[in-house]
């Protein structure tokens, strides 16, 4: 057989082979599209939907003792508490109470933030800056939890330069901020974690979610909901999961300070909630 004749006998060959692979390609190709759709829903749901990624945190707003040692104890416990010293930020000088019970409570394996008012803005710079450089100087806490957040775009430099600080201060650390509701969407390149809601269970019920929310993880999500009865409390996790929300704190207490010590449910709150959201 001549050398023409090879090549012209194996082209032959190749076309006819050619409808077998084009199948077995497209068969490939399919099988490789369904495992990218399924992985990608697989991310979304750890990601961004249900319980693996809802996390318990904790505004420890009273003086420890007991009630910090129960919820250190708690197995599983919260992933975040806020570190509130004196309702304002980290004070004029360190607490050797306070220092012992954010030892504590890291060991036990949980992240302690630290509380600063930035009354919406009005707060000087300065002071808020003092409070990132006291809480890391006397605690060991370099995550910051600011206060008080205005809703609208207006301030947004402010808190910009504020996170900006708190990053160089402390870099690698996390940052949340308070709106108490859905702000205006540039706030969600600023904080690590927005608190979107802050009030009572009644209102929770009835709460309007933006469309732009799903276009961010659950983790950059947390609710705080009080006076939330017992009977509510399941209701209530519940829709914090289906609202897209990785961080979530319920109570039944009210009035002024409804952080002024743990849920009389805590036991059942920290056991239903699997510490899933990281930030």
């Amino acid at each position: 057989m001549s050398a023409t004749g090879g090549r012209s006998s194996q082209r032959s060959l190749a076309w006819a082979r050619r409808p077998r692979t084009l199948i077995v390609l497209a068969v490939v190709l399919l099988v490789a599209a369904v495992a990218s759709v399924a992985a990608v829903a697989s991310v979304k749901l750890t990601s961004q939907g249900g319980a693996r990624c809802q996390g318990l945190f904790l505004p420890a707003y009273f003086y420890p003792g007991p009630e910090w040692t129960r919820a250190d104890d708690s197995r599983p416990g919260p992933g975040n508490l806020i570190l509130d010293i004196t309702s304002t930020g980290a004070g004029s000088s360190p607490s050797g109470v306070f220092q012992t019970a954010v030892g504590q409570a890291r060991a036990s394996g949980i992240t302690v933030l630290g509380y600063s008012s930035t009354s919406y803005g009005r707060r000087s710079l300065a002071q808020v800056e003092a409070d990132v450089r006291n809480y890391k100087a006397w605690y060991g806490v370099t995550g910051i939890f600011l206060d008080e957040v205005p809703v609208t775009g207006s301030q947004v430099p402010y808190y910009r330069e504020l996170v900006s600080y708190i990053h160089r201060v402390n870099p690698g650390s996390a940052v949340w901020l308070n709106a108490g509701t859905y702000p205006d969407q540039r706030y969600m390149s600023l904080g690590a974690v927005i608190m979107v809601f802050e009030g009572p269970y009644a209102s929770y019920l009835n709460t309007p979610v933006p469309s732009w929310a799903d276009n961010y993880p659950a983790a950059m999500f947390a609710n705080a909901i009080y006076d939330a009865p017992g009977s509510k409390l399941a209701n209530a996790l519940r829709l914090a999961e289906s609202r897209h929300v990785g961080h979530v704190y319920v109570t039944d207490r009210s009035g002024s300070n409804p952080y002024g010590s743990l849920p009389s449910y805590w036991s059942r709150e920290a056991s239903g909630v699997s510490p899933g959201c990281g930030g």
